[in-house]
């Protein structure tokens, strides 16, 4: 059985921009159908969403036949959980609230094998290596590890330029919702300050040679996001698409007062 090479990873390191959906319902029909539209990555969140390892083991399985490809943010960036989720197959991981290089640097240990790093080796039964049928599986996968961060504090922005400094880290993602929060902007992720945060910031991780990403839904920040450097963009969140859907669809018949959309910040 063949090695499954990271289409997401080469295209990064490609320079291509590549549009995304985030997954947060953890549900294996919906995750398929929005694989089925198109997009070129998929993040399962383990963050806020109701994930855990057989959830997203499913949904992996469940994206597979389609050309998106999965991208999986834990709950925090803890070396055992990272070497979990890395033995369901999964090859890009976007972990919160970084802050430091001391933290980015840990990280990608915990991604890689040793003499590189500290993951700890048992892949023959694991989803990985297709249960050992992969045979140089251990000696080609951390070539294609992929670690996006994600810096979304004062404290982590302060840190940035030490936090792209670290060998290994393949791209930087701003979470404008929490940035914001941090500002004391809470409820106001496309404030000007933040949005002007965020160009700077990508701006610096292209000037880098890597891949800034952006979560946004509103068309011309994501255009000026994408001029200022991003190179993976989230353009939606599958829960606030059916949210929308569904109000939009009972406010025609019973009218907008009863049935209120939701709120559009991420």
């Amino acid at each position: 059985m063949e090695f499954s090479e990271n289409r997401f990873k080469q295209r990064l390191l490609a320079g291509d921009l590549q549009y995304g959906l985030w997954l947060g319902l953890s549900e294996i029909f919906s995750a398929e159908i929005c694989a089925g539209a198109g997009f070129d990555w998929l993040l399962i969140d383990a963050e806020h969403g109701p994930n855990d390892l057989r959830t997203i083991f499913a949904q992996l399985q469940a994206i597979a036949p389609y050309t998106s490809q999965p991208v999986v943010r834990p709950p925090q960036g803890d070396h055992v959980l990272i070497k979990q989720l890395l033995e369901t197959g999964v090859q890009t991981l976007l972990i919160p609230m970084v802050e430091s290089a001391e933290q980015a640097a840990h990280l990608v240990e915990a991604m890689r094998y040793p003499p590189a790093g500290i993951r700890g080796v048992g892949s023959s039964i694991a989803r990985a290596s297709r249960w050992g049928r992969i045979g140089d599986y251990a000696q080609r996968a951390n070539d294609a590890m992929c670690l996006l961060v994600q810096v979304e504090t004062r404290a982590g922005m302060a840190e940035l330029d030490a936090i792209l400094a670290v060998d290994g880290v393949d791209g930087v993602f701003f979470g404008a919702a929490d940035l914001a929060a941090s500002c004391g902007l809470l409820g106001e992720s496309n404030h000007p300050q933040i949005v002007a945060m965020i160009e700077q910031g990508l701006s610096r991780v292209a000037a880098c040679g890597k891949a800034g990403g952006v979560l946004c839904g509103d068309r011309e920040l994501v255009g000026r996001y994408r001029e200022a450097g991003a190179r993976f963009i989230a353009v939606g969140v599958d829960s606030m698409l059916l949210a929308a859907a569904t109000s939009s669809l009972c406010a025609s018949y019973k009218g907008g007062a009863s049935c209120d959309a939701p709120g559009s910040s991420y």
